[in-house]
């Protein structure tokens, strides 16, 4: 009897196009999914980029100052006092500040000048006291009426004072590198993003310190010690449920608990750190269990049959090839952390901190929360900031996220 090889009928060969022609709509769904997530994020980060540039430039008067013909004279040993910019004042610097600008830009344009002007002189003359002996050249901050006639916006009446002195070079949108050495103001000409930034760089760094051991240690004991009974099982169901609550939830918490105990650091970074530092574990110790549970049991075996003790396995073998996994529930965490602002609203850290903080019990600020604060604001000069601090907070996420990928990379291991 011999083989008969199967007939391909009509009906199975439509059966076989059909199936391809499900792949490649599949395949083509696909690939439309993945260039449309493609398209809208760079739809996204282009509109920031492009509404943001603005935010790193501002509205500046070009004023020339004749140090020799004004009263200032303060020698260096004065100028290294924390209080040289209050001396400076009383040596009339605002007003030969001002005295200079009337000179060259006229009344009107002298008295568009930002009233904080001469403060960035003072500082100039604290830096380079051998100003005081000679004429200088300064690009002040104009008010933010002024640069909003430059732009064609704002006061109608301001818009032909604006031509007319950016025409004769006297005023100009310049980049602004004191954007990103300032702290908060009420003058979109004079903010800075430095106080925030430097309070996120705080709170994050408690919020690690925090998280991260007492995260990977409940994941080790829950994983590795803990005996399976119900009071365990209630223990993951617990924290599976707080990897999902609302991050407000966790504000009132913080503030129900760490500003009763701590009443005098409402808004530090300390309690900020805290409060997210209870966000983050949960999602660190539910990526660690995984990551732990993905070690083959053969390098326990092995290790336990060279006579390493449990307490050296866990440590010297398992930890070490789960810590990438866990480094990775260790940047998702950290990345909703620094986005995150209703927590942080609740502890108080909305408040309008004029300077950097020097410690992390000092009152601070966040680059969230700053830039709630900035879109709330009436100003037109206010939006162009908003934008260009949220490039800044996204190059500190980019920059954040690749320290922590490369530690990932780095203690990766394969078997």
């Amino acid at each position: 009897m011999t083989d008969t090889l199967p007939t391909r009928t009509a009906a199975f060969e439509a059966r076989i196009k059909q199936r391809y022609r499900s792949e490649q709509r599949f395949k083509a769904l696909g690939l439309t999914a993945v260039l449309f997530s493609v398209a809208v994020l760079l739809f996204l980060l282009g509109t920031m980029l492009l509404n943001g540039a603005g935010g790193f430039q501002r509205a500046e008067l070009r004023v020339p100052i004749d140090f020799t013909q004004g009263s200032v004279s303060v020698d260096a040993a004065t100028l290294a006092q924390p209080d040289a910019l209050q001396r400076l004042q009383a040596q009339g610097l605002p007003e030969l500040v001002q005295f200079s600008a009337a000179s060259e830009l006229g009344e009107p344009g002298a008295e568009e000048l930002s009233s904080e002007a001469w403060r960035e002189v003072g500082s100039a003359i604290i830096a380079d006291p051998g100003l005081l002996q000679r004429k200088a050249t300064f690009d002040l901050p104009a008010s933010s009426n002024l640069a909003a006639a430059l732009a064609g916006e704002g006061k109608p009446e301001l818009h032909g004072l604006a031509q007319t002195l950016s025409s004769e070079g006297k005023l100009a949108e310049r980049f602004d590198p004191g954007f990103l050495t300032r702290s908060d103001a009420t003058d979109p000409q004079a903010v800075g993003i430095w106080g925030a930034l430097k309070g996120s760089m705080l709170t994050m760094l408690v919020t690690l310190l925090l998280a991260f051991p007492i995260g990977v240690l409940a994941a080790l004991y829950l994983e590795e010690y803990a005996p399976k009974n119900r009071w365990t099982d209630l223990i993951e169901v617990s924290i599976n449920n707080l990897a999902a609550v609302p991050s407000i939830i966790f504000g009132l918490l913080g503030l129900a608990v760490f500003l009763w105990l701590f009443p005098n650091m409402r808004s530090a970074p300390l309690i900020g750190g805290m409060t997210l530092a209870l966000m983050t574990m949960p999602v660190i110790v539910i990526s660690g269990r995984n990551a732990i549970k993905a070690v083959p049991p053969s390098i326990r075996d092995g290790a336990l049959a060279i006579g390493a003790s449990p307490v050296q396995v866990v440590f010297h073998h398992v930890l070490p090839l789960a810590l990438p996994g866990m480094l990775t529930g260790t940047i998702i965490g950290m990345a909703r952390a620094l986005g995150e602002t209703a927590p942080l609203l609740m502890i108080g850290m909305r408040a309008f901190v004029a300077t950097p903080p020097d410690s992390l019990t000092a009152p601070a600020t966040v680059l969230p929360v700053q830039i709630f604060l900035w879109s709330d604001e009436i100003d037109r000069g206010f939006v162009e900031r908003t934008s260009a601090a949220i490039i800044v907070l996204l190059v500190f996420l980019l920059v954040m996220n690749g320290l922590a990928i490369y530690l990932r990379n780095r203690f990766e291991k394969t078997w």
